[in-house]
């Protein structure tokens, strides 16, 4: 039995030229569903980025701690920021703390 080679009718539709073609990138993972954004969303995304820059992966923790401290000193305008750098860093866990500071 010999074995025969059998080229593909067009170059373009291999199998190794599909594996190789260029895709277009999807939709971001991490979109969220928001489409544009407002400033102030964009206020809190620099803010959460500079804010991770300082701590790296325990900046979450960090805002925590400190819509924590401003909450319990009463001043609503701190404690809003912490939780909005929280939110931005890790929904969760900014939701979790919201919830036990209302109950």
């Amino acid at each position: 039995m010999s074995i025969h080679f059998a080229a593909a009718r067009v170059a373009a539709r291999s199998p190794v030229a599909q594996i190789l073609a260029f895709r277009r990138a999807g939709p971001a993972a991490n979109d969220n569903g928001e489409q544009g954004g407002s400033q102030a969303n964009e206020a809190a995304m620099r803010a959460a980025l500079y804010h991770f820059a300082k701590y790296g992966l325990g900046a979450a923790r960090e805002a925590r701690k400190s819509a924590e401290a401003a909450f319990f000193a009463g001043n609503r305008a701190e404690y809003d920021h912490w939780l909005e750098i929280c939110r931005v860093l890790d929904r969760r866990m900014a939701l979790h703390f919201e919830q036990s500071v209302q109950a």
